[in-house]
């Protein structure tokens, strides 16, 4: 199975109509890519997609998931990888995001291995299947945390933003704890975002979690600053 050859020509096609030359270049540089941008902003891209999936609809599981992965694997421009990531997504499909698309998930997070594919993956992907599933998924994201690919255990610390009360804190320990030792910048800021994100929800458990994890084998400075960001 390939994947629907019908959605990712146009992909490729519409995308080609859309660039922007003058515009490529300077996305290119903000996101410090090695793949290229066709210079297509979001708004664009997104009302591009509206109307890409409303005319390729995709009627079987097994074809949704090839045709994201194809997508994924087969881009030569950095949108048509945003585009798989909204496919993956997209509301018509919501019915399947469960367990099984962790694998397909994993493989964009490790391959992709940049903020602006992994967050939207880690947070409105991964996350919800957590909600979901978790008993099957805890011991993965477990597993992501003590891993050596810092992209995966950036996505096992913030998966949780935005849950809330739904936040599981033992789960949110353990991923933090796993990467105390990184000097990686961006597990630094991770730990800090999903901390300041859950202090909106229980302030004075962070705060104790902060309390308690100080010191030089303890959190950065830096995550420590962007955890208390807004607390007294």
């Amino acid at each position: 199975m390939t994947g629907s050859t019908s959605l990712i020509a146009d992909v490729k096609a519409g995308l080609a109509e859309l660039a922007d030359p003058v515009k490529a270049p300077e996305m290119r540089r903000y996101m410090k890519s090695e793949m290229p941008f066709r210079g297509v902003p979001k708004p664009a891209r997104s009302a591009f997609a509206k109307r890409l999936f409303a005319a390729n609809p995709l009627t079987d599981r097994g074809i949704f998931t090839e045709t994201v992965r194809a997508l994924w694997r087969r881009a030569e421009f950095r949108e048509e990888r945003y585009l798989a990531i909204d496919l993956s997504g997209h509301r018509t499909y919501r019915h399947w995001q469960d367990a099984e698309l962790l694998g397909l998930y994993r493989e964009m997070i490790v391959t992709g291995a940049w903020w602006d594919y992994v967050d939207e993956i880690a947070i409105r992907r991964v996350g919800p299947i957590l909600r979901a599933e978790r008993a099957t998924v805890t011991p993965v994201l477990l597993d992501w945390a003590a891993g050596e690919d810092l992209w995966l255990r950036r996505t096992a610390v913030i998966c949780q933003v935005g849950a809330k009360g739904e936040t599981d804190t033992d789960l949110l320990t353990a991923a933090v704890e796993a990467t105390l030792g990184d000097k990686d910048f961006f597990l630094r800021k991770g730990i800090g975002w999903a901390l300041r994100d859950y202090a909106r929800t229980a302030p004075d458990w962070v705060r104790d979690f902060v309390s308690a994890h100080r010191g030089p084998a303890g959190l950065s400075p830096l995550s420590v600053r962007e955890a208390m960001k807004h607390l007294t």
